[in-house]
């Protein structure tokens, strides 16, 4: 249980560094006059009648899908886990090129402009690398800085005497 914990908030970490990325990329799309995508999919998705929620509920879900993308990563057991980047990318793939246009949320991939992709590819790499650099050091700090020791501020025994 403790890995797919790990995971999940290692998905909160990456998913704060992928919106940073998002956010200091997209004005190279001052051409794309469309929202990105997680809040493309959120209007889709999302009841009529959110209004000024959809920001709130686009941040919501986004960080909802990257914890539980980070959750599926940490389960793979260590040795066999791939890179945080091949990883993002198969999470890109099987999203922008399986399940959203398979749902009829978004159209495929393949259809979006290049630098859409190149901007989205970008930033699931951040996602990546992040990913798994903060799974590795949240099982790290498990082993070291949070497995215990001596108590420093037990009572000590006082000898009265």
């Amino acid at each position: 249980m403790g890995r797919v914990i790990f995971g999940a908030l290692a998905g909160i970490s990456a998913t704060t560094a992928m919106t940073v990325a998002m956010r200091h990329l997209r004005p190279l799309l001052s051409h794309d006059p469309y929202p990105l995508p997680p809040r493309e999919i959120f209007d889709r998705v999302s009841p009529n009648g959110t209004g000024g929620l959809a920001p709130l509920g686009t941040v919501i879900s986004h960080f909802a899908f990257g914890s539980l993308a980070g959750a599926i990563y940490g389960m793979i057991p260590r040795r066999q886990r791939p890179g945080g980047v091949p990883f993002s990318l198969m999470v890109w793939a099987a999203s922008y090129l399986g399940w959203i246009p398979a749902f009829g949320i978004l159209k495929s991939a393949v259809r979006h402009p290049i630098e859409r992709n190149l901007l989205m590819l970008a930033a699931h790499a951040v996602w990546g690398v992040t990913l798994a650099a903060s799974l590795r050091e949240l099982e790290a700090a498990t082993a070291d800085i949070f497995a215990g020791g001596p108590k420093r501020d037990a009572p000590a025994n006082i000898k009265r005497g």
